[in-house]
């Protein structure tokens, strides 16, 4: 069991670029299945699904659950804010595009450095990293402002970005409780596994509570996206992003994040036709920007 996080190596890097191409596209993927079944059920879904899997993966590996190791209460916290995070996502979809929501859901790294820098030892930063975070929130302020180019729609689209980025500080609460509980050194399918159950008990549930549980006819393109969210992004994608965390230096391994949204911009455009104004370009580029600063490598 590692004690230390190491710098990235070359294996770090492929897997941040692989995991970057999927974590944008599955905004994209949720909007497109969106019409035969609503995101808040999408996510239960496919939650419960990946819940299956990790639970197998556990049992073939004879991995043990235990109440009295001290991991429920941390992981019962965690499956609460993964899944307050992609309540918040389904609910903005309804109402912002999936260009958006890539951009701001990926603020996240913002929000984790700076609950690192003050909460664990060894994760702090100096002048750039602060530099950084400034740029960062500047951007998230400008990116605002292209909200009011939806004309009368304009409330409703930064309704959906604001949820964007509280589904960011939830992402960000979700890695600090992580690294400051003894889920640090817990294997990474167990840790996987307290957020998947939580949100496949929850979701499904808000789904009900709130009348969104009906399912259209169903769609070749509806199986393909819960596939792909199921078993690439809430089993594959993030098992490997816990086993990462537990190796590598968490601060280091988000300078790749600022890939994810232009991924997701790019995903939304070509598949959806999203519309992107200069002031969400601008600010978004002052996002990544910013991101990439608080993640410079310091000597």
């Amino acid at each position: 069991m590692p004690t230390t996080r190491k710098p990235l190596d070359g294996l770090a890097m492929s897997l941040m670029l692989i995991l970057c191409m999927c974590w944008g596209l599955q905004q994209v993927a949720i909007k497109v299945a969106a019409p035969s079944i609503s995101p808040i059920l999408q996510n239960g879904l496919r939650s419960a699904v990946a819940a299956l899997l990790v639970s197998g993966l556990m049992w073939w590996r004879g991995s043990k659950f235990s109440l009295t190791d001290g991991s429920f209460w941390p992981g019962l916290a965690t499956g609460l804010l993964f899944a307050g995070e992609f309540l918040c996502v389904s609910i903005g979809l309804n109402y912002t595009t999936a260009s958006h929501m890539s951009v701001f859901v990926y603020t996240a790294p913002i929000f984790t450095v700076l609950g690192l820098h003050w909460l664990v030892p060894g994760e702090r930063f100096g002048l750039t990293q602060w530099l950084g975070v400034i740029a960062a929130f500047a951007g998230i302020a400008v990116a605002f402002a292209g909200g009011f180019e939806a004309g009368a729609g304009f409330s409703r689209m930064l309704i959906g970005d604001a949820l964007g980025v509280l589904a960011a500080v939830f992402w960000a609460a979700t890695t600090i409780m992580i690294k400051r509980s003894v889920l640090t050194n817990a294997s990474p399918s167990m840790t996987l596994w307290y957020q998947l159950v939580v949100a496949a008990l929850s979701l499904p549930l808000l789904a009900l509570v709130s009348g969104q549980t009906e399912v259209a006819p169903l769609s070749g393109i509806m199986w393909v996206s819960l596939v792909f969210q199921s078993l690439i992004v809430a089993f594959g994608s993030f098992l490997a992003w816990f086993w990462m965390l537990r190796r590598y230096l968490a601060s280091r391994l988000t300078v790749f994040s600022f890939l994810t949204p232009l991924f997701g911009v790019s995903f939304g455009v070509l598949l959806l036709d999203d519309p992107i104004g200069l002031p969400f370009v601008f600010g978004a580029v002052l996002v990544l920007s910013g991101i990439v600063l608080v993640n410079w490598q310091r000597n």
